[in-house]
Protein backbone atom coordinates (compact mmCIF):
# COMPACT_ATOMS: atom_id res chain seq x y z
CA UNK A 1 0.00 0.00 0.00
CA UNK A 2 2.92 2.67 0.51
CA UNK A 3 4.09 1.96 -3.52
CA UNK A 4 0.61 2.88 -4.12
CA UNK A 5 0.01 5.86 -2.28
CA UNK A 6 3.86 7.45 -2.94
CA UNK A 7 2.73 6.51 -6.93
CA UNK A 8 -0.57 8.59 -6.30
CA UNK A 9 1.82 11.60 -5.24
CA UNK A 10 3.43 10.80 -8.53
CA UNK A 11 0.49 11.19 -10.43
CA UNK A 12 -0.78 14.51 -8.68
CA UNK A 13 2.03 16.06 -9.56
CA UNK A 14 3.12 14.93 -12.69
CA UNK A 15 0.81 12.34 -14.05
CA UNK A 16 3.50 9.62 -13.57
CA UNK A 17 4.33 10.89 -17.19
CA UNK A 18 8.46 10.14 -16.32
CA UNK A 19 7.83 7.04 -14.82
CA UNK A 20 6.50 3.35 -15.83
CA UNK A 21 5.02 0.94 -12.97
CA UNK A 22 6.98 -2.59 -13.27
CA UNK A 23 4.72 -5.94 -13.01
CA UNK A 24 3.94 -6.75 -9.13
CA UNK A 25 4.01 -10.45 -8.01
CA UNK A 26 0.39 -11.39 -9.43
CA UNK A 27 1.23 -9.95 -12.73
CA UNK A 28 4.25 -11.80 -12.84
CA UNK A 29 2.34 -14.87 -11.81
CA UNK A 30 -0.93 -14.84 -13.98
CA UNK A 31 1.76 -13.78 -16.96
CA UNK A 32 3.76 -17.31 -16.12
CA UNK A 33 0.55 -19.44 -15.58
CA UNK A 34 -1.36 -17.66 -18.94
CA UNK A 35 2.01 -18.33 -20.91
CA UNK A 36 2.61 -21.99 -19.58
CA UNK A 37 -1.56 -22.42 -20.15
CA UNK A 38 -0.99 -21.53 -24.08
CA UNK A 39 2.37 -23.51 -24.71
CA UNK A 40 4.66 -20.85 -24.71
CA UNK A 41 7.55 -22.98 -22.62
CA UNK A 42 10.09 -20.51 -23.43
CA UNK A 43 7.54 -17.04 -22.52
CA UNK A 44 6.56 -18.90 -19.41
CA UNK A 45 10.18 -19.99 -18.63
CA UNK A 46 11.67 -16.38 -19.57
CA UNK A 47 9.67 -15.30 -16.37
CA UNK A 48 11.37 -17.42 -13.94
CA UNK A 49 15.02 -16.57 -12.36
CA UNK A 50 16.38 -19.27 -14.28
CA UNK A 51 15.21 -19.88 -18.05
CA UNK A 52 17.00 -22.79 -19.07
CA UNK A 53 16.40 -25.30 -16.59
CA UNK A 54 12.67 -24.22 -16.63
CA UNK A 55 12.46 -24.25 -20.06
CA UNK A 56 13.70 -27.72 -20.51
CA UNK A 57 11.89 -29.75 -17.64
CA UNK A 58 8.51 -27.80 -18.75
CA UNK A 59 9.57 -28.68 -22.74
CA UNK A 60 9.16 -32.13 -21.39
CA UNK A 61 6.40 -31.74 -18.43
CA UNK A 62 4.56 -31.01 -21.91
CA UNK A 63 5.66 -33.37 -24.07
CA UNK A 64 4.36 -36.43 -21.64
CA UNK A 65 1.27 -34.98 -21.19
CA UNK A 66 0.37 -33.44 -24.74
CA UNK A 67 -2.17 -31.71 -23.24
CA UNK A 68 -5.15 -30.42 -25.58
CA UNK A 69 -5.00 -27.28 -23.37
CA UNK A 70 -4.36 -26.25 -19.95
CA UNK A 71 -6.77 -23.76 -17.39
CA UNK A 72 -4.47 -22.81 -14.56
CA UNK A 73 -6.48 -20.41 -11.70
CA UNK A 74 -4.72 -18.29 -9.61
CA UNK A 75 -6.26 -18.87 -5.99
CA UNK A 76 -3.64 -16.66 -4.10
CA UNK A 77 -0.78 -14.15 -4.51
CA UNK A 78 0.75 -13.09 -1.13
CA UNK A 79 1.24 -9.61 -1.38
CA UNK A 80 4.99 -8.34 -0.42
CA UNK A 81 5.12 -5.61 2.71
CA UNK A 82 7.86 -3.22 3.27
CA UNK A 83 10.78 -3.76 1.47
CA UNK A 84 10.21 -7.48 1.62
CA UNK A 85 11.69 -9.07 -1.57
CA UNK A 86 9.94 -12.67 -1.47
CA UNK A 87 6.31 -13.59 -2.09
CA UNK A 88 4.43 -17.04 -2.59
CA UNK A 89 2.00 -17.80 -5.06
CA UNK A 90 -1.08 -20.35 -4.72
CA UNK A 91 -2.27 -21.89 -7.99
CA UNK A 92 -4.49 -24.57 -9.44
CA UNK A 93 -3.22 -26.38 -12.68
CA UNK A 94 -6.39 -28.24 -14.94
CA UNK A 95 -4.46 -29.73 -17.76
CA UNK A 96 -7.26 -31.03 -20.89
CA UNK A 97 -5.45 -34.49 -21.98
CA UNK A 98 -8.58 -34.84 -24.75
CA UNK A 99 -11.14 -37.48 -24.66
CA UNK A 100 -12.56 -36.01 -20.92
CA UNK A 101 -9.09 -37.36 -19.42
CA UNK A 102 -8.13 -34.14 -16.88
CA UNK A 103 -5.76 -33.85 -14.37
CA UNK A 104 -5.88 -31.25 -11.66
CA UNK A 105 -3.48 -30.63 -8.64
CA UNK A 106 -2.44 -27.59 -6.68
CA UNK A 107 0.93 -25.72 -6.55
CA UNK A 108 3.15 -23.22 -4.37
CA UNK A 109 6.08 -21.55 -5.72
CA UNK A 110 8.23 -18.41 -4.65
CA UNK A 111 8.45 -15.30 -6.62
CA UNK A 112 11.65 -13.33 -6.02
CA UNK A 113 12.78 -9.84 -6.94
CA UNK A 114 15.64 -8.51 -7.91
CA UNK A 115 16.52 -5.00 -8.55
CA UNK A 116 12.76 -4.11 -8.47
CA UNK A 117 12.23 -7.40 -11.09
CA UNK A 118 9.59 -9.98 -10.09
CA UNK A 119 10.60 -13.19 -11.09
CA UNK A 120 9.34 -16.64 -10.82
CA UNK A 121 12.15 -18.81 -8.22
CA UNK A 122 12.64 -21.83 -10.57
CA UNK A 123 12.37 -25.62 -8.88
CA UNK A 124 11.17 -28.42 -10.32
CA UNK A 125 7.78 -28.33 -8.09
CA UNK A 126 6.51 -25.20 -9.75
CA UNK A 127 5.78 -27.52 -12.27
CA UNK A 128 4.15 -29.86 -9.60
CA UNK A 129 4.78 -29.88 -5.88
CA UNK A 130 6.15 -33.73 -5.88
CA UNK A 131 8.64 -33.08 -8.65
CA UNK A 132 12.03 -33.28 -7.46
CA UNK A 133 15.98 -32.50 -8.74
CA UNK A 134 16.24 -34.67 -12.01
CA UNK A 135 12.97 -35.74 -12.20
CA UNK A 136 10.29 -35.25 -15.01
CA UNK A 137 7.13 -37.18 -15.41
CA UNK A 138 5.70 -39.82 -17.30
CA UNK A 139 2.44 -40.28 -18.72
CA UNK A 140 0.84 -44.10 -19.15
CA UNK A 141 -2.19 -44.65 -20.94
CA UNK A 142 -4.37 -47.87 -19.12
CA UNK A 143 -6.51 -49.22 -22.12
CA UNK A 144 -9.12 -51.54 -21.14
CA UNK A 145 -9.71 -55.07 -22.56
CA UNK A 146 -11.93 -55.07 -25.21
CA UNK A 147 -15.64 -56.20 -24.62
CA UNK A 148 -16.33 -59.44 -26.43
CA UNK A 149 -19.08 -60.18 -29.05
CA UNK A 150 -21.47 -62.11 -27.90
CA UNK A 151 -24.06 -64.48 -30.40
CA UNK A 152 -27.85 -64.51 -29.78
CA UNK A 153 -27.30 -66.80 -26.84
CA UNK A 154 -24.71 -64.73 -25.15
CA UNK A 155 -21.65 -66.99 -26.20
CA UNK A 156 -18.63 -65.10 -27.29
CA UNK A 157 -17.89 -64.77 -30.84
CA UNK A 158 -14.70 -62.45 -30.76
CA UNK A 159 -13.40 -62.84 -27.48
CA UNK A 160 -9.99 -60.22 -26.35
CA UNK A 161 -6.76 -62.16 -26.96
CA UNK A 162 -3.19 -61.38 -26.72
CA UNK A 163 -1.54 -61.41 -29.74
CA UNK A 164 1.99 -61.33 -30.73
CA UNK A 165 3.48 -59.66 -34.12
CA UNK A 166 6.24 -61.20 -36.08
CA UNK A 167 8.52 -58.26 -37.18
CA UNK A 168 11.35 -58.76 -39.09
CA UNK A 169 13.71 -55.90 -39.49
CA UNK A 170 16.29 -56.09 -42.95
CA UNK A 171 19.60 -54.63 -41.73
CA UNK A 172 19.14 -56.46 -38.51
CA UNK A 173 18.58 -59.86 -40.16
CA UNK A 174 21.88 -60.11 -42.02
CA UNK A 175 20.80 -63.49 -44.46
CA UNK A 176 17.31 -62.77 -45.38
CA UNK A 177 16.87 -65.65 -47.05
CA UNK A 178 17.87 -67.93 -43.88
CA UNK A 179 15.51 -66.23 -41.44
CA UNK A 180 12.63 -65.88 -43.83
CA UNK A 181 12.94 -69.65 -44.18
CA UNK A 182 13.27 -70.52 -40.13
CA UNK A 183 10.52 -68.45 -39.81
CA UNK A 184 8.58 -69.84 -42.81
CA UNK A 185 8.84 -73.67 -41.41
CA UNK A 186 7.65 -72.63 -38.12
CA UNK A 187 4.73 -70.33 -39.22
CA UNK A 188 3.14 -71.93 -42.55
CA UNK A 189 1.13 -74.26 -40.04
CA UNK A 190 -0.65 -71.15 -38.76
CA UNK A 191 -1.19 -69.60 -41.92
CA UNK A 192 -0.44 -71.77 -45.24
CA UNK A 193 -0.13 -68.29 -47.19
CA UNK A 194 3.33 -67.36 -45.67
CA UNK A 195 6.44 -69.10 -47.29
CA UNK A 196 10.23 -68.26 -47.82
CA UNK A 197 9.61 -66.49 -50.78
CA UNK A 198 6.50 -64.75 -48.97
CA UNK A 199 8.50 -63.42 -46.20
CA UNK A 200 11.89 -62.60 -48.02
CA UNK A 201 9.81 -60.45 -50.50
CA UNK A 202 7.44 -58.25 -48.16
CA UNK A 203 11.13 -57.85 -46.01
CA UNK A 204 12.74 -56.43 -49.45
CA UNK A 205 9.76 -54.44 -50.01
CA UNK A 206 9.49 -53.07 -47.02
CA UNK A 207 10.82 -49.52 -46.65
CA UNK A 208 14.20 -48.61 -44.99
CA UNK A 209 13.99 -48.08 -41.07
CA UNK A 210 10.65 -49.93 -41.14
CA UNK A 211 9.58 -53.77 -40.53
CA UNK A 212 7.70 -55.89 -41.87
CA UNK A 213 5.20 -57.94 -39.60
CA UNK A 214 5.86 -62.19 -40.91
CA UNK A 215 2.58 -63.34 -38.94
CA UNK A 216 0.36 -62.07 -36.29
CA UNK A 217 -0.27 -65.02 -33.60
CA UNK A 218 -2.72 -65.63 -31.10
CA UNK A 219 -0.31 -66.11 -27.82
CA UNK A 220 -1.24 -70.10 -27.63
CA UNK A 221 0.01 -69.97 -30.92
CA UNK A 222 3.66 -68.06 -30.36
CA UNK A 223 4.33 -69.71 -26.88
CA UNK A 224 4.36 -73.11 -29.21
CA UNK A 225 7.03 -71.56 -31.64
CA UNK A 226 8.98 -69.58 -29.93
CA UNK A 227 11.81 -71.66 -29.19
CA UNK A 228 12.20 -71.93 -32.79
CA UNK A 229 11.75 -68.17 -33.55
CA UNK A 230 12.89 -66.10 -30.73
CA UNK A 231 16.58 -66.20 -31.05
CA UNK A 232 16.33 -65.32 -35.15
CA UNK A 233 18.50 -62.38 -35.89
CA UNK A 234 16.77 -59.50 -36.92
CA UNK A 235 13.09 -60.71 -35.70
CA UNK A 236 11.47 -58.61 -33.08
CA UNK A 237 8.13 -59.34 -31.40
CA UNK A 238 5.18 -56.76 -29.80
CA UNK A 239 2.29 -57.83 -27.99
CA UNK A 240 -1.47 -56.25 -27.93
CA UNK A 241 -5.10 -57.41 -26.86
CA UNK A 242 -7.31 -58.23 -30.00
CA UNK A 243 -10.80 -59.30 -30.11
CA UNK A 244 -10.46 -62.87 -31.86
CA UNK A 245 -12.86 -65.49 -33.12
CA UNK A 246 -12.84 -68.81 -31.43
CA UNK A 247 -10.69 -70.38 -34.28
CA UNK A 248 -9.00 -68.82 -37.64
CA UNK A 249 -11.20 -68.67 -40.02
CA UNK A 250 -14.57 -69.12 -37.79
CA UNK A 251 -16.99 -66.61 -39.43
CA UNK A 252 -14.70 -65.41 -41.77
CA UNK A 253 -17.37 -63.20 -43.88
CA UNK A 254 -19.05 -61.92 -41.23
CA UNK A 255 -17.28 -61.96 -37.88
CA UNK A 256 -14.00 -59.45 -39.35
CA UNK A 257 -16.94 -56.62 -41.20
CA UNK A 258 -18.17 -56.95 -37.21
CA UNK A 259 -15.05 -56.58 -35.42
CA UNK A 260 -14.31 -53.47 -37.52
CA UNK A 261 -18.18 -51.77 -37.31
CA UNK A 262 -17.99 -52.16 -33.46
CA UNK A 263 -14.04 -51.63 -32.86
CA UNK A 264 -14.38 -47.91 -31.22
CA UNK A 265 -17.98 -49.01 -29.38
CA UNK A 266 -16.25 -51.96 -27.45
CA UNK A 267 -12.66 -50.18 -27.25
CA UNK A 268 -14.20 -48.90 -23.61
CA UNK A 269 -12.68 -46.10 -22.48
CA UNK A 270 -8.53 -45.96 -21.37
CA UNK A 271 -7.61 -44.74 -17.97
CA UNK A 272 -3.95 -42.99 -17.40
CA UNK A 273 -1.80 -42.93 -14.83
CA UNK A 274 0.93 -40.05 -14.09
CA UNK A 275 4.33 -40.81 -12.01
CA UNK A 276 7.53 -39.23 -11.20
CA UNK A 277 10.65 -40.51 -12.86
CA UNK A 278 14.08 -39.98 -12.57
CA UNK A 279 17.18 -39.48 -14.75
CA UNK A 280 17.57 -43.07 -15.54
CA UNK A 281 13.50 -43.27 -16.38
CA UNK A 282 12.73 -45.31 -12.91
CA UNK A 283 9.27 -44.58 -11.41
CA UNK A 284 9.96 -42.54 -8.03
CA UNK A 285 6.23 -41.68 -7.27
CA UNK A 286 2.77 -41.76 -8.85
CA UNK A 287 1.12 -38.50 -9.21
CA UNK A 288 -2.58 -39.56 -10.38
CA UNK A 289 -4.77 -42.54 -11.64
CA UNK A 290 -7.95 -43.28 -13.50
CA UNK A 291 -9.10 -46.37 -14.06
CA UNK A 292 -9.53 -47.56 -17.47
CA UNK A 293 -13.26 -48.18 -17.71
CA UNK A 294 -14.08 -51.62 -19.62
CA UNK A 295 -17.24 -51.10 -22.35
CA UNK A 296 -20.40 -53.39 -22.70
CA UNK A 297 -20.55 -56.88 -24.43
CA UNK A 298 -22.06 -56.18 -27.99
CA UNK A 299 -24.48 -59.27 -29.19
CA UNK A 300 -25.15 -59.97 -32.38
CA UNK A 301 -27.84 -62.31 -34.50
CA UNK A 302 -25.40 -65.31 -35.21
CA UNK A 303 -25.68 -68.57 -33.37
CA UNK A 304 -22.15 -69.98 -32.80
CA UNK A 305 -23.31 -73.13 -32.98
CA UNK A 306 -25.71 -72.57 -36.43
CA UNK A 307 -22.21 -71.10 -37.91
CA UNK A 308 -20.53 -74.45 -36.26
CA UNK A 309 -22.78 -76.48 -38.02
CA UNK A 310 -22.62 -74.86 -41.33
CA UNK A 311 -18.80 -74.54 -41.38
CA UNK A 312 -18.73 -78.26 -40.38
CA UNK A 313 -21.01 -79.31 -43.45
CA UNK A 314 -18.95 -77.58 -46.09
CA UNK A 315 -15.63 -78.39 -44.11
CA UNK A 316 -14.84 -81.46 -46.70
CA UNK A 317 -16.15 -80.10 -49.97
CA UNK A 318 -13.32 -79.64 -52.53
CA UNK A 319 -14.97 -76.86 -54.58
CA UNK A 320 -15.95 -73.40 -53.07
CA UNK A 321 -18.65 -73.77 -51.16
CA UNK A 322 -21.40 -71.22 -48.87
CA UNK A 323 -24.36 -71.84 -46.67
CA UNK A 324 -26.40 -69.04 -45.59
CA UNK A 325 -28.72 -69.28 -42.74
CA UNK A 326 -31.97 -67.04 -41.98
CA UNK A 327 -34.34 -66.92 -38.64
CA UNK A 328 -37.68 -66.30 -40.65
CA UNK A 329 -39.76 -65.04 -37.89
CA UNK A 330 -37.13 -62.20 -37.32
CA UNK A 331 -35.05 -61.91 -39.97
CA UNK A 332 -31.88 -62.61 -38.02
CA UNK A 333 -28.74 -63.88 -39.67
CA UNK A 334 -27.91 -67.11 -37.96
CA UNK A 335 -24.65 -68.03 -40.14
CA UNK A 336 -22.82 -66.75 -42.91
CA UNK A 337 -20.20 -69.78 -43.96
CA UNK A 338 -17.75 -70.18 -46.54
CA UNK A 339 -15.08 -72.96 -46.90
CA UNK A 340 -11.28 -72.16 -47.98
CA UNK A 341 -11.77 -72.20 -51.56
CA UNK A 342 -14.77 -69.62 -51.66
CA UNK A 343 -13.07 -67.50 -49.20
CA UNK A 344 -10.37 -67.32 -51.76
CA UNK A 345 -12.80 -65.49 -54.24
CA UNK A 346 -14.39 -63.44 -51.46
CA UNK A 347 -17.67 -62.48 -49.87
CA UNK A 348 -19.51 -64.39 -52.88
CA UNK A 349 -21.98 -66.10 -50.16
CA UNK A 350 -23.15 -62.51 -49.42
CA UNK A 351 -22.90 -60.35 -52.77
CA UNK A 352 -22.03 -63.48 -55.39
CA UNK A 353 -23.90 -63.21 -58.60
CA UNK A 354 -24.57 -67.14 -59.48
CA UNK A 355 -27.78 -68.38 -61.54
CA UNK A 356 -30.28 -69.98 -59.45
CA UNK A 357 -31.08 -72.38 -61.60
CA UNK A 358 -34.60 -74.54 -60.71
CA UNK A 359 -34.14 -73.37 -56.76
CA UNK A 360 -35.78 -70.20 -59.02
CA UNK A 361 -38.78 -72.18 -59.82
CA UNK A 362 -39.78 -71.10 -56.24
CA UNK A 363 -40.87 -67.57 -57.03
CA UNK A 364 -42.01 -69.42 -60.61
CA UNK A 365 -44.43 -71.31 -59.37
CA UNK A 366 -45.61 -68.25 -57.10
CA UNK A 367 -45.74 -66.37 -59.99
CA UNK A 368 -48.12 -68.64 -62.52
CA UNK A 369 -50.06 -69.51 -58.91
CA UNK A 370 -51.11 -65.93 -58.71
CA UNK A 371 -51.93 -65.61 -62.31
CA UNK A 372 -54.68 -67.46 -61.63
CA UNK A 373 -54.54 -70.07 -64.65
CA UNK A 374 -53.53 -73.14 -63.27
CA UNK A 375 -53.44 -74.46 -59.23
CA UNK A 376 -51.08 -76.80 -57.80
CA UNK A 377 -53.56 -79.59 -58.34
CA UNK A 378 -53.63 -78.58 -62.25
CA UNK A 379 -52.55 -81.10 -64.86
CA UNK A 380 -49.42 -79.88 -66.69
CA UNK A 381 -47.35 -81.80 -68.95
CA UNK A 382 -43.62 -82.74 -68.33
CA UNK A 383 -42.09 -83.54 -71.76
CA UNK A 384 -38.52 -84.59 -71.61
CA UNK A 385 -38.11 -81.40 -73.92
CA UNK A 386 -40.07 -78.74 -75.24
CA UNK A 387 -39.14 -75.86 -77.68
CA UNK A 388 -40.49 -71.96 -76.91
CA UNK A 389 -41.27 -70.10 -79.88
CA UNK A 390 -39.79 -72.40 -82.19
CA UNK A 391 -36.89 -70.78 -81.58
CA UNK A 392 -35.36 -72.45 -78.28
CA UNK A 393 -35.84 -76.15 -77.52
CA UNK A 394 -35.66 -76.49 -73.22
CA UNK A 395 -34.81 -79.96 -71.70
CA UNK A 396 -35.02 -81.38 -68.39
CA UNK A 397 -31.97 -82.65 -66.76
CA UNK A 398 -31.18 -85.79 -68.82
CA UNK A 399 -34.09 -85.30 -70.67
CA UNK A 400 -36.49 -87.07 -68.12
CA UNK A 401 -40.41 -86.89 -68.93
CA UNK A 402 -43.15 -87.62 -66.37
CA UNK A 403 -46.21 -87.07 -68.85
CA UNK A 404 -49.10 -85.03 -67.53
CA UNK A 405 -48.55 -84.72 -64.08
CA UNK A 406 -50.28 -82.12 -61.42
CA UNK A 407 -48.25 -78.80 -61.12
CA UNK A 408 -46.88 -79.84 -57.57
CA UNK A 409 -45.48 -82.83 -58.99
CA UNK A 410 -44.04 -81.52 -61.45
CA UNK A 411 -42.13 -78.97 -59.15
CA UNK A 412 -41.35 -81.80 -56.85
CA UNK A 413 -39.41 -83.58 -60.01
CA UNK A 414 -38.09 -80.53 -61.18
CA UNK A 415 -39.61 -80.11 -64.96
CA UNK A 416 -38.22 -77.58 -66.73
CA UNK A 417 -40.23 -77.37 -69.78
CA UNK A 418 -43.64 -77.38 -67.58
CA UNK A 419 -42.23 -73.97 -66.49
CA UNK A 420 -40.65 -72.84 -69.32
CA UNK A 421 -44.41 -73.08 -70.97
CA UNK A 422 -46.13 -71.97 -68.27
CA UNK A 423 -43.60 -68.74 -68.34
CA UNK A 424 -44.74 -67.64 -71.61
CA UNK A 425 -48.39 -67.00 -70.75
CA UNK A 426 -47.22 -64.59 -67.92
CA UNK A 427 -46.72 -60.77 -67.96
CA UNK A 428 -42.86 -59.57 -69.05
CA UNK A 429 -42.82 -58.19 -65.14
CA UNK A 430 -44.21 -61.34 -63.84
CA UNK A 431 -41.71 -63.42 -62.19
CA UNK A 432 -39.32 -60.22 -61.33
CA UNK A 433 -42.61 -58.72 -59.11
CA UNK A 434 -42.76 -62.75 -57.99
CA UNK A 435 -39.28 -62.54 -57.32
CA UNK A 436 -39.37 -59.23 -55.72
CA UNK A 437 -42.01 -60.01 -53.24
CA UNK A 438 -39.71 -63.10 -51.93
CA UNK A 439 -36.91 -60.72 -51.32
CA UNK A 440 -34.74 -61.46 -54.35
CA UNK A 441 -33.86 -57.62 -55.70
CA UNK A 442 -34.57 -56.30 -52.75
CA UNK A 443 -31.54 -53.91 -51.54
CA UNK A 444 -30.71 -53.66 -47.93
CA UNK A 445 -28.52 -51.28 -46.02
CA UNK A 446 -27.47 -54.12 -43.07
CA UNK A 447 -25.19 -52.39 -40.45
CA UNK A 448 -21.38 -53.88 -41.16
CA UNK A 449 -22.49 -56.27 -44.19
CA UNK A 450 -22.56 -55.33 -47.56
CA UNK A 451 -24.79 -57.85 -49.13
CA UNK A 452 -26.41 -58.55 -52.63
CA UNK A 453 -29.66 -60.59 -53.16
CA UNK A 454 -29.97 -60.41 -56.68
CA UNK A 455 -31.37 -59.35 -60.07
CA UNK A 456 -34.25 -60.73 -61.59
CA UNK A 457 -35.00 -58.19 -65.03
CA UNK A 458 -38.45 -58.58 -66.84
CA UNK A 459 -38.01 -60.14 -69.96
CA UNK A 460 -40.25 -58.82 -72.93
CA UNK A 461 -39.11 -61.93 -74.87
CA UNK A 462 -40.63 -64.88 -74.24
CA UNK A 463 -37.32 -67.41 -74.40
CA UNK A 464 -35.62 -64.91 -72.22
CA UNK A 465 -39.14 -65.57 -69.99
CA UNK A 466 -39.19 -68.89 -70.75
CA UNK A 467 -35.55 -69.55 -69.22
CA UNK A 468 -35.84 -67.15 -66.37
CA UNK A 469 -38.37 -69.82 -65.37
CA UNK A 470 -35.91 -71.94 -64.57
CA UNK A 471 -33.54 -69.89 -63.14
CA UNK A 472 -31.26 -70.32 -66.85
CA UNK A 473 -31.85 -66.60 -68.03
CA UNK A 474 -30.72 -63.77 -66.80
CA UNK A 475 -31.64 -64.11 -63.84
CA UNK A 476 -28.62 -63.82 -60.80
CA UNK A 477 -29.24 -64.30 -56.79
CA UNK A 478 -26.37 -64.87 -54.39
CA UNK A 479 -26.90 -67.56 -51.56
CA UNK A 480 -27.69 -64.65 -48.97
CA UNK A 481 -30.25 -63.94 -51.21
CA UNK A 482 -31.84 -67.33 -51.55
CA UNK A 483 -31.63 -68.12 -48.05
CA UNK A 484 -34.30 -64.72 -47.75
CA UNK A 485 -36.32 -66.25 -50.64
CA UNK A 486 -36.66 -69.67 -48.34
CA UNK A 487 -37.50 -67.25 -45.42
CA UNK A 488 -40.41 -65.22 -46.53
CA UNK A 489 -42.03 -68.66 -47.85
CA UNK A 490 -41.61 -69.98 -43.79
CA UNK A 491 -42.44 -66.86 -42.38
CA UNK A 492 -45.38 -65.46 -44.90
CA UNK A 493 -43.89 -61.69 -45.59
CA UNK A 494 -40.33 -60.56 -46.10
CA UNK A 495 -38.26 -60.53 -42.90
CA UNK A 496 -35.85 -57.61 -42.71
CA UNK A 497 -32.24 -59.22 -42.08
CA UNK A 498 -30.22 -58.15 -39.45
CA UNK A 499 -26.97 -58.36 -37.61
CA UNK A 500 -25.75 -56.28 -34.64
CA UNK A 501 -28.28 -55.62 -32.41
CA UNK A 502 -29.63 -52.17 -31.60
CA UNK A 503 -28.69 -51.44 -35.55
CA UNK A 504 -31.26 -50.54 -37.79
CA UNK A 505 -31.19 -52.26 -41.26
CA UNK A 506 -32.65 -50.32 -44.12
CA UNK A 507 -34.83 -51.00 -46.64
CA UNK A 508 -35.24 -49.38 -50.20
CA UNK A 509 -38.37 -50.37 -50.88
CA UNK A 510 -40.60 -52.86 -48.56
CA UNK A 511 -42.15 -55.77 -51.09
CA UNK A 512 -45.95 -56.22 -50.89
CA UNK A 513 -46.30 -59.65 -49.25
CA UNK A 514 -47.17 -62.45 -51.32
CA UNK A 515 -50.37 -64.51 -51.42
CA UNK A 516 -50.34 -67.39 -52.85
CA UNK A 517 -47.27 -69.33 -50.35
CA UNK A 518 -49.64 -72.21 -49.42
CA UNK A 519 -49.72 -74.53 -52.11
CA UNK A 520 -45.65 -73.72 -52.91
CA UNK A 521 -44.76 -74.24 -49.05
CA UNK A 522 -47.04 -78.10 -49.93
CA UNK A 523 -44.67 -78.25 -53.76
CA UNK A 524 -41.21 -77.23 -51.55
CA UNK A 525 -42.43 -80.63 -48.86
CA UNK A 526 -42.80 -82.61 -51.80
CA UNK A 527 -39.25 -82.30 -53.18
CA UNK A 528 -38.37 -84.14 -50.00
CA UNK A 529 -41.15 -85.97 -49.47
CA UNK A 530 -40.78 -87.66 -53.53
CA UNK A 531 -38.72 -85.56 -55.38
CA UNK A 532 -35.16 -84.47 -55.91
CA UNK A 533 -33.81 -84.14 -52.35
CA UNK A 534 -34.84 -87.36 -50.75
CA UNK A 535 -32.03 -87.45 -48.46
CA UNK A 536 -33.33 -85.20 -46.11
CA UNK A 537 -36.52 -87.59 -45.18
CA UNK A 538 -36.27 -88.03 -41.64
CA UNK A 539 -34.59 -84.63 -40.37
CA UNK A 540 -37.84 -83.35 -39.57
CA UNK A 541 -40.82 -80.89 -41.60
CA UNK A 542 -37.76 -80.07 -44.13
CA UNK A 543 -39.10 -78.22 -47.39
CA UNK A 544 -36.71 -76.59 -50.33
CA UNK A 545 -36.58 -77.06 -53.87
CA UNK A 546 -33.00 -78.05 -55.13
CA UNK A 547 -31.34 -76.55 -58.17
CA UNK A 548 -28.57 -76.84 -61.02
CA UNK A 549 -27.40 -74.15 -62.61
CA UNK A 550 -25.39 -74.20 -65.87
CA UNK A 551 -22.80 -71.51 -66.18
CA UNK A 552 -20.39 -70.15 -69.02
CA UNK A 553 -20.16 -72.42 -71.52
CA UNK A 554 -22.64 -75.21 -70.14
CA UNK A 555 -20.80 -77.63 -69.58
CA UNK A 556 -20.46 -77.66 -65.97
CA UNK A 557 -23.07 -76.71 -63.07
CA UNK A 558 -23.34 -75.34 -59.77
CA UNK A 559 -25.59 -77.16 -57.28
CA UNK A 560 -28.22 -75.70 -55.34
CA UNK A 561 -30.31 -76.33 -52.47
CA UNK A 562 -32.92 -73.93 -50.94
CA UNK A 563 -35.43 -74.66 -47.95
CA UNK A 564 -36.29 -74.30 -44.45
CA UNK A 565 -36.99 -76.25 -41.07
CA UNK A 566 -39.11 -74.82 -38.64
CA UNK A 567 -37.64 -71.44 -37.81
CA UNK A 568 -34.29 -71.75 -39.95
CA UNK A 569 -34.09 -70.92 -43.65
CA UNK A 570 -31.01 -71.42 -45.60
CA UNK A 571 -29.25 -72.11 -49.18
CA UNK A 572 -26.84 -74.30 -49.75
CA UNK A 573 -24.59 -73.55 -53.02
CA UNK A 574 -21.51 -75.63 -54.44
CA UNK A 575 -19.86 -74.04 -57.24
CA UNK A 576 -19.02 -76.00 -60.47
CA UNK A 577 -20.10 -79.31 -58.57
CA UNK A 578 -22.16 -80.52 -61.75
CA UNK A 579 -25.09 -81.67 -59.62
CA UNK A 580 -27.88 -80.69 -56.65
CA UNK A 581 -26.96 -83.86 -54.96
CA UNK A 582 -23.86 -82.36 -52.95
CA UNK A 583 -25.92 -79.57 -51.49
CA UNK A 584 -28.13 -81.96 -50.43
CA UNK A 585 -25.82 -83.62 -48.91
CA UNK A 586 -23.93 -80.38 -47.26
CA UNK A 587 -27.96 -79.55 -45.99
CA UNK A 588 -28.48 -82.85 -44.59
CA UNK A 589 -25.35 -82.90 -42.71
CA UNK A 590 -25.97 -79.15 -41.48
CA UNK A 591 -29.39 -79.67 -40.45
CA UNK A 592 -28.38 -82.84 -38.38
CA UNK A 593 -25.96 -80.53 -35.98
CA UNK A 594 -28.96 -77.72 -35.90
CA UNK A 595 -31.11 -77.82 -33.01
Amino acid sequence: MRFITVCAVLVFVSGCGLFTSKPGPSDVTNDFVGKLASGDVKGAAGLTDDPGSATELLDKFRGALKPKGMAPKVEQVREPGGESVSSEATVTFDWDLDKGRHWNYQTKFELRRDADVWKVHWAPSVAHPKLGAQQTIALTELKPDPAPVLDRDGTAVLTPERVVSVLVNRKEAGDVAAVAKALADALAPFDKSITQQSITDGVNKTPEGQVYQAAALRDADYQTVKPKIYELPGVRFTTQISVLPPSRGFGSQVLPAVRKAVEEEIAGHAGFRIATVDAAGGEVDELHATQPSPAKAINVSLSRVVQAAAEDALEPVTQPAMLVALQPSTGDILAVAQNEPADAQGPISLSGRFPPGSTFKIPSALAVLEAGKVNAESPVPCPGKTTIDGRRIVPNSSEFEKGTIPLRSAFAFSCNTTFATLAVDLPADALSNSARSLGLGVDFEIPALTTITGSVPPAADVVERAEDAFGQGKVVASPFGMALVAATVAKGSMPTPSLLRGRETKVDKAPVAPKALDPVRQMMKEVVDYGTAPQLKGLGDVRGKTGTAQFGDGVHSHGWFVGYRGDVAFAVLLLGADSSTPAVDVSAKFLRAVP
